[in-house]
């Protein structure tokens, strides 16, 4: 298992969630993942094969989004790897 954060730029501060971080919490959501969305970023956990593959598929699409950058920061949660 694994934890990821991540944070998609531009950074907006509103009450509504920018379209290229929308666009990748949206492609996590097909990937069968659900993201918790925070003031700064957004966390996923989950297998690791299956968390990867998502965050993958929700790169490219915030990219197409209009994302310029995107950090991500992975965790091992339970030892496995």
């Amino acid at each position: 298992m694994i934890r990821a954060e991540f944070t998609v730029y531009p950074f907006e501060v509103g009450e509504v969630t920018p379209p290229h971080v929308q666009a990748a919490v949206d492609e996590l959501r097909r990937s069968g993942l659900e993201a918790d969305l925070g003031p700064l970023g957004q966390v996923v956990s989950g297998p690791d094969h299956e968390v990867l593959a998502g965050l993958l598929a929700a790169e490219e699409a915030a990219l197409r989004a209009g994302a310029t950058k995107i950090v991500v920061d992975l965790e091992v949660v339970d030892g496995e790897g």
